[in-house]
């Protein structure tokens, strides 16, 4: 069982060929259960310009699970959030919190594309799948010159 970020299926979905897409393509087509949340859905859909577009994209979901988000989701979402900007790290959409304690609260694994989740999995309870190594910020050290 794997919940699938917005930023694959964008890419899922307009064609765009990344080694998360291929991993979800390899998941659908092992029968494996693919989730989403209302977040996701609703992020994917507002996206899509076109009727017809909208329509088979909407009916597409209707094949994968769909996790319920409760009060609770939304308070761990918050608290994620929060401890995250403690430790300093500041999360750029607060929606990401919300799909990471979906995912958390399932205890499930998150496939992505998007450095937010990265910083939630290294300070939170998150697990993501692995599809590629992504770069990390090397500290610079700055050596004052005599």
């Amino acid at each position: 069982m794997t919940i699938v970020d917005t930023t694959v299926w964008i890419d899922f979905f307009g064609g765009t060929n990344t080694p998360e897409v291929q991993e979800l393509q390899r998941l659908i087509d092992a029968s494996e259960d693919v989730c989403i949340c209302g977040v996701i859905l609703t992020e994917v859909l507002q996206g899509i310009r076109e009727d017809k577009d909208h329509a088979a994209v909407s009916a597409a979901f209707e094949a994968f699970l769909f996790l319920p988000m409760t009060q609770r989701t939304f308070i761990r979402a918050a608290d994620l959030y929060r401890t995250l900007r403690r430790r300093g790290v500041t999360i750029r959409n607060a929606v990401d919190c919300m799909i990471a304690s979906v995912a958390i609260e399932h205890d499930i694994p998150l496939l992505h594309n998007d450095r937010d989740f990265d910083g939630i999995a290294t300070l939170g309870n998150l697990k993501v799948v692995k599809t590629r190594e992504r770069p990390t910020r090397k500290s610079t050290v700055r050596l004052r010159r005599p």
